[in-house]
């Protein structure tokens, strides 16, 4: 059977959406760590890691060179950051509100 791309996305959509169901099930943060390192590459989980501290940095008002500098990305990463942390309802923002309380 041959899919067209409006089938592939939304296979892929719905496939997402499976997937965020069940991660916010999981209260267990070693076990979603395993599953992590299971599902991504390790270059992967490199790039998300850093994606995650580009946005805490910004957030703590380090500037977009410096954080290139820092972890060796690029500054189109650090922009697009930047960018989601500046929207009304950042999902970024409400992530490091958690980390903060």
């Amino acid at each position: 059977m041959k899919y067209d791309d409006d089938d592939m996305n939304l296979r892929s959509e719905e496939s997402f959406n499976e997937l965020v169901d069940l991660i916010a099930k999981t209260d267990d943060p070693e076990f979603l760590g395993a599953f992590f390192k299971c599902l991504f590459t390790p270059a992967e989980v490199h790039d998300i890691a850093d994606r995650w501290l580009l946005v805490k940095e910004i957030e703590k008002g380090t500037t977009q060179r410096e954080i290139a500098r820092k972890l060796r990305i690029s500054l189109c990463k650090i922009t697009r950051g930047s960018r989601e942390l500046k929207k009304e309802d950042s999902a970024f923002r409400k992530m490091l509100n958690m980390l903060n309380k």
